[in-house]
Order: structure tokens, then C-alpha cells, then sequence
């Protein structure tokens, strides 16, 4: 248990150093709109891997959906288009999402 404790911390600096080393290295630097677009869609891209990572788990060599989880983030999307707001709607698809795993127990 400790190895882990271990592990967060050494990430955590890890990050912190990076986005300190980054702000300090681009701060007053014009970037090209083509980079701008990159670092526009990073984290889109990691938040879908987190995601499809969850959905989608390995067991014995085949893939599986967690249906709980799947539910969860539809609902979470939905809500999200309906009423704008990123707070509440993922508290509505967490608790949609616990609700499904409780009712969706084998």
C-alpha cells in the first residue's frame, strides 16, 4: 500500500513541475493556431480515453461493457445537453450511474 502512496506522490510533483516548467517556458510566447488547436484538444482526448477505459473492461482476453458506467455517462451527456451546466450534471450521472450498478447487480 505504501508503493501507491509512493507512486501518487511522485506523480503528483511530476505534474505540478511539468505545468509549472510549461507556463514558465510559454508564458508571453505567441503560439501558432496550429498548436493552439492541439492543446485545444488534448484534454478532450484524455477525459474519451478515461472514459472508453471504464466502459470497456478486460476479462479473460475479451472485452466487456459495464453497462453501470455506460448508463452513467449517457445520462451525464444528456443532462449535460439539456441543461448547460457541468456540476450538476455530473452529480445526476454519478448517481444515475450508482443507481444502475445497485439495479443491475446479477
Amino acid at each position: 500500500m505504501v508503493n501507491h502512496w509512493i507512486l501518487i506522490g511522485l506523480l503528483a510533483v511530476s505534474t505540478y513541475l511539468s505545468r509549472f516548467i510549461g507556463v514558465e517556458i510559454m508564458a508571453g510566447r505567441k503560439m501558432s493556431p496550429t498548436l493552439r488547436l492541439y492543446f485545444t484538444y488534448v484534454p478532450v482526448g484524455i477525459i474519451s480515453a478515461l472514459i472508453i477505459k471504464q466502459i470497456f473492461i478486460p476479462t479473460d482476453g475479451q472485452l466487456h461493457i459495464s453497462f453501470p458506467v455506460l448508463i452513467g455517462c449517457l445520462s451525464t451527456a444528456i443532462t449535460i445537453k439539456i441543461i448547460k451546466k457541468f456540476l450538476p450534471s455530473v452529480v445526476i450521472g454519478v448517481m444515475i450511474g450508482m443507481l444502475a450498478r445497485y439495479f443491475l447487480r446479477s
